[in-house]
């Protein structure tokens, strides 16, 4: 191969990666599993802006999340309407049969990893989008563009 590129393909090697920046259409839905072992599911819907918009077009797309175990814990605690968030994840088909026996496709992002991605003293400036608030306990701004984490909750944090 003269001025060209070895490509090396392993077979079975399959990637589904995601990430995404956005913010939260509405606060998070999280319920918690039956049985011996609870564990957190948080769903939720992230607004991502379109980098290059048409006429007619809508200027964002709407991406249906669910987090497990201590991510939907962190999402519960932290998270509400109008936050801005980036993510990691995969994609994940979610597709059932409506009542009237027709199939429904839809995807739906697991979350793998989340942070904040913007301080909290610029997400201020965004309180009001699609009518946030700020009930949720959150940590607090240092000025810096950094977040101070509560003391006592490490152990709490996904991503120790």
């Amino acid at each position: 191969m003269s001025g060209g590129f070895l490509v090396y393909r392993k077979e079975g090697l399959n990637m589904n990666k995601v990430i995404l920046m956005g913010r939260l259409t509405r606060d998070p839905e999280v319920r918690y599993s039956q049985g011996s072992s609870q564990t957190a599911v948080a769903r939720f819907s992230v607004a991502v802006d379109r980098r290059f918009k048409r006429d007619g077009e809508p200027d964002a797309d709407f991406f249906n999340c669910t987090a497990f175990g201590r991510q939907a814990e962190f999402v519960e605690r932290y998270l509400h309407k109008g936050t801005k968030i980036l993510l990691t994840g995969r994609i994940q088909n979610d597709n059932y049969t409506n009542r009237d026996g027709q199939q429904v496709y839809s995807v739906r992002v697991i979350v793998e990893e989340i942070e904040f991605a913007e301080s909290k003293n610029a997400s201020g400036d965004n309180s009001g989008f699609m009518g946030g608030n700020n009930s949720r306990p959150e940590p607090s701004g240092a000025g810096d563009g950094f977040m101070n984490i509560p003391d006592g909750i490490d152990e709490e944090l996904p991503f120790n």
